[in-house]
């Protein structure tokens, strides 16, 4: 099964099997306006509340560090997902966001059955699905039942080891100008990790904003990694977030889950770490 569905496949999947649907926008006002229209049965994630827990300074697992596993094994409970229930998530830019995030968090926590859909909510809406207004109401089943994250993370001692020996392959999938240190408009610093290659998230779509297929995203992501196992490859953004869409898109490759760097630049940023600008 691949990680990306289209808007028809989740129409046939509806039609002929129970799937939890997690509407995962974020952003001003997300929960208002997942409220105001989502997708039928669908039901709200929080980016900020659900599938992160910040803390006073991001300098300390920086901007959406995850949350305690326990905590999200009881979210997955409340939202009635279980081992064997099918999940599709969808986010309104693309899977570029919340929804990647998600994607990659129920899969860290042992769940194979879980898909980002396609094109996110735009698809779908263009697809002819209709809108629900409102909030779904649950029906929750036991805890997740977890031991701890199984994708793998990089902490920040072993992103310093990379940077400094290119021991492994450091990808950046910020948007080009932010990683030249061009400008920063979130984060308090501008620049990038030394060593680091930018391939921004966006490459990974194409000009209607759905992914690229398989064969074409494997062959670009080959010709960044060469021979490096997906072990030697660590994928960062700026909180933890955009990265996992990059992730996303090499399982949609099919060359495995690399290693994701959760604090990015707002943990590095805020240390006295190197920095450099320009490629």
């Amino acid at each position: 099964m691949l990680p990306v569905l289209t808007a028809p496949e989740l129409r046939h999947r509806q039609a002929t099997e129970s799937v939890v649907v997690i509407d995962a926008r974020s952003g001003p006002e997300a929960r208002s306006r997942y409220q105001a229209g989502h997708l039928p049965g669908a039901q709200f994630v929080d980016l900020e509340t659900d599938l992160a827990r910040p803390t006073a300074n991001a300098a300390h697992g920086g901007r959406h560090p995850l949350p305690p596993l326990a905590e999200f094994a009881r979210l997955l409970g409340q939202l009635g997902i279980g081992p064997t229930t099918r999940v599709v998530v969808y986010d309104d830019k693309n899977g570029a966001n919340a929804a990647a995030r998600f994607w990659w968090m129920l899969r860290s926590a042992g769940h194979a059955a879980v898909q980002v859909l396609d094109g996110g909510l735009p698809a779908a809406l263009t697809a002819g699905f209709g809108i629900s207004a409102g909030v779904v109401v649950s029906q929750p089943v036991a805890p997740y039942p977890v031991g701890e994250w199984q994708l793998p993370t990089a902490p920040t001692a072993e992103v310093q080891h990379a940077s400094k020996t290119g021991h492994s392959l450091i990808i950046d999938v910020r948007e080009a100008f932010r990683y030249r240190g061009e400008a920063e408009p979130i984060d308090l610093v501008a620049g990038h990790i030394p060593g680091a290659v930018n391939v921004p998230f966006s490459t990974n779509l194409d000009a209607a904003g759905q992914f690229l297929p398989p064969a074409a995203l494997r062959e670009k992501y080959a010709a960044v990694v060469g021979t490096r196992a997906p072990e030697q490859v660590i994928v960062h953004c700026g909180s933890g977030v955009t990265a996992c869409h990059t992730l996303l898109a090499f399982a949609q490759a099919g060359l495995g889950v690399p290693k994701l760097y959760v604090g990015s630049w707002s943990e590095w940023s805020r240390h006295d770490f190197p920095r450099a600008t320009s490629e």
